[in-house]
């Protein structure tokens, strides 16, 4: 079998047609590469050169192993390039799930800035509830989860991003003025809409938790499976909706919203990936989201 270094030995001396040109470019001496030239020669079964007097040049079988050299050593190299490319995170692809909210604000940013640095990484985002996340990367179908509340798992790494209070998305037929603050337990059982309905536990239970610490009524309750699907319900008058403080940067015809008094508590969003995991391209990216969210306000 022709080896990388008989490759290049050969290509070297076809195309200088001269041992001892040859055998400077290769910074060997000439005895010992024109060993190696018959010592290819009968391992590959042929002729490479005719040998004259005062010049030698390449048989059929040598021009036809000189044209297949160049192609092998240069797919050779591109191959190096790729793979060292790969190993630097510099290529390939990512595969990012996350959680609704985390479009508002920070994910973009950290999607721009990662984009801006590794143009080459090809990135897959596939929205997901927390079980979905959790699920996909016990599976291995992603790379990174953008999860709230942060994943529980011994073989996850959690990095927190961000954490933010929470406030109230309402109608905008609320007699409420704008800019006030909303005092939930004020309000006659109020339609509160909550999200995924399942699987639970889930950030819907995170809500609950804090409404039953105050002593809010929560009885009257209206299930979704989505933040968008939950915000279009608040905008049609059917409840009020619980939020991120992020959310409510984005303005949505028919719903306003409102700070919570008292706090009724915060969320964190967290980014999550597997233990085992070291591959630079998902160490890029944690790295620049971790460089976006201490620059968020």
């Amino acid at each position: 079998m022709l080896s990388i270094k008989q490759l290049t030995y050969f290509l070297a001396v076809a195309e200088e047609l001269h041992f001892g040109r040859a055998a400077e470019r290769l910074d060997i001496a000439q005895p010992p590469l024109s060993r190696q030239i018959k010592q290819l020669e009968t391992d590959i079964g042929a002729i490479l050169f005719n040998r004259g007097r005062s010049a030698i040049t390449l048989t059929q079988a040598g021009e036809r192993l000189l044209e297949r050299s160049k192609s092998i050593l240069t797919q050779l190299e591109d191959t190096q390039l790729e793979v060292r490319r790969l190993g630097q995170g510099a290529e390939g692809r990512l595969r990012i799930g996350f959680v609704g909210s985390a479009t508002y604000g920070i994910l973009p940013n950290i999607i721009k800035s990662y984009r801006a640095n590794y143009p080459q990484v090809n990135l897959s985002l596939i929205p997901m509830n927390n079980a979905g996340l959790h699920r996909a990367l016990v599976s291995r179908e992603l790379d990174i989860a953008f999860a709230r509340p942060a994943l529980k798992d011994s073989e996850f790494v959690t990095r927190p991003l961000m954490e933010e209070p929470l406030i109230a998305a309402v109608p905008d037929t609320h007699p409420l003025d704008s800019g006030k603050k909303l005092d939930l337990s004020s309000l006659s059982e109020p339609n509160l809409i909550l999200y995924p309905e399942f699987p639970r536990p889930s950030y819907a239970d995170v809500v609950l938790d804090f409404c039953e610490q105050l002593g809010i009524n929560t009885s009257r309750r209206v299930w979704t499976m989505d933040l968008q699907t939950a915000l279009s319900l608040v905008a049609i008058g059917e409840g009020i909706c619980i939020v991120p403080k992020s959310v409510g940067t984005s303005q949505r015809n028919g719903l306003r919203y409102h700070q919570i008094e008292p706090v009724l508590g915060h969320t964190s969003l967290s980014v999550n990936y597997r233990l085992d995991e070291q591959g630079l391209h998902i160490q890029n990216f944690i790295r620049i989201a971790q460089s976006v969210s201490r620059k968020m306000p």
